[in-house]
């Protein structure tokens, strides 16, 4: 069977509806920067996640290929996810979208070196005709967080953030969101295929010791 990420590492992809406390180590993702609306039609966001994809299949795919990445194993392609904030860092006014500022990301297996990631993008930009010149390899370490998995809809997301600070408050830390450290989420739900209210999206965000 395939290695799915979403398994093998579930205190990091299947959190319980209770905020806990967890400490994220660094890891290696496909990714790409942009602003706006996320819900925009024809926005930067939307044209991030084609592009986040096509690397994404092209490393996954690679198997098929004469191009062979050492220590490849198969693997499910990790969910989508998204960190985020706004002009100036701090809190995220999730009622002005327009003014988001996002790095869409999809976890790499850590068999991709920076050199076999250079690779695939060069092979995706022969074989899809596409500029891919916005993807980057982005390690991000995040450390201490608290996290926890939200149900329903995006809009409905401060309420579970509420919820999320008061338990760090209580086990004696304090939010820790800058322009370093970024709320961070992990759509495990595909929004086109799933009413509102059934979204499953774990939501994470930094936190430092009082």
């Amino acid at each position: 069977m395939p290695f799915d990420f979403k398994k093998e590492y579930k205190e990091f992809y299947m959190p319980p509806k209770k905020p806990t406390i967890v400490t994220v180590p660094e890891m290696n993702y496909i990714a790409v920067r942009g602003r706006g609306d996320p819900n925009a039609e024809d926005g930067e966001y939307k044209a991030s996640i084609g592009l986040l994809y096509g690397i994404a299949f092209t490393i996954k795919m690679s198997k098929m290929g004469t191009h062979k990445i050492d220590g490849y194993f198969d693997y499910v392609v990790p969910p989508l996810e998204g960190f985020w904030k706004q002009s100036g860092g701090g809190e995220i006014d999730f009622s002005h979208k327009e003014n988001f500022e996002f790095v869409s990301v999809i976890r790499l297996p850590d068999f991709v070196t920076k050199e076999e990631f250079d690779w695939a993008i060069s092979e995706a930009e022969n074989k899809k005709k596409t500029d891919f010149s916005k993807v980057e390899f982005l390690t991000y370490s995040e450390g201490k967080c608290v996290q926890c998995m939200h149900i329903g809809s995006y809009d409905n997301e401060p309420e579970t953030i509420r919820l999320m600070r008061e338990f760090a408050e209580k086990n004696g830390f304090s939010a820790d969101i800058s322009e370093e450290r970024l709320h961070h989420e992990i759509y495990l739900s595909d929004p086109r295929k799933c009413a509102p209210e059934k979204l499953r999206t774990v939501i994470r965000q930094p936190i430092i010791k009082k």
